[in-house]
């Protein structure tokens, strides 16, 4: 699948990177993460300039998150319910939910990048729970900038190794990510056993 998405990078260049990076943010299985590693590769050859591809990636990336936010704002009761009626949504929307009681914009910002598979969710429930626009766009901001310029930047750095490193911060996004997950929720089950 790696290979068509860097095909498609390769004849359709920013378009797909920012196409992807929206998609990816309302919880499509998509590989942005490669998709940017791509596209920093294809500006390390000079197929592509480096400001059009951060552009793309980074305002598909705030769009997306923005959209789910805003469907959070507007349907989140309903769109909660829906979703909770679906055990494996269920538990993932269970730990957004967590993420977002404990640390509010901070779990945004981290869950742009460093707990990415939560991203989608936590920006529903934090519409849905009234954080502010601001507050929400400003964590969110800063959040996307950090995983737009981290991927983008490995794939310019090592374009020869594209997929070598694509497969390395595959699995160690994975292992962070529930690492991260299991310390939040047992930190919360700790704290409500104290109460």
């Amino acid at each position: 699948m790696t290979e068509l998405f860097f095909y498609l990078v390769s004849d359709f260049g920013v378009f797909v990177i920012g196409i992807t990076t929206f998609l990816s943010c309302l919880a499509l299985p998509i590989p942005s993460s490669f998709v940017m590693l791509a596209g920093g590769a294809f500006v390390a050859s000079g197929d592509l300039a480096l400001a059009e591809v951060l552009a793309a990636a980074y305002g598909g990336a705030l769009v997306g998150d923005q959209t789910g936010y805003r469907a959070g704002r507007w349907g989140g009761a309903r769109f909660q319910t829906a979703l909770d009626r679906q055990p494996a949504r269920a538990a993932i929307l269970d730990r957004a939910r967590a993420m977002v009681a404990r640390w509010g914009g901070i779990g945004v910002f981290f869950s742009t990048w460093l707990v990415a598979p939560l991203g989608p969710w936590v920006n529903v429930i934090a519409g849905a729970t009234g954080m502010g626009p601001w507050r929400f766009t400003l964590w969110d901001a800063a959040g996307e900038a950090v995983w737009v310029a981290l991927y983008v930047g490995l794939g310019f750095a090592f374009a020869a190794n594209i997929e070598l490193i694509a497969g390395l911060l595959g699995n160690a996004a994975g292992a962070l990510s529930g690492l991260v997950v299991t310390l939040g929720l047992g930190a919360l089950l700790w704290r409500a056993r104290r109460s």
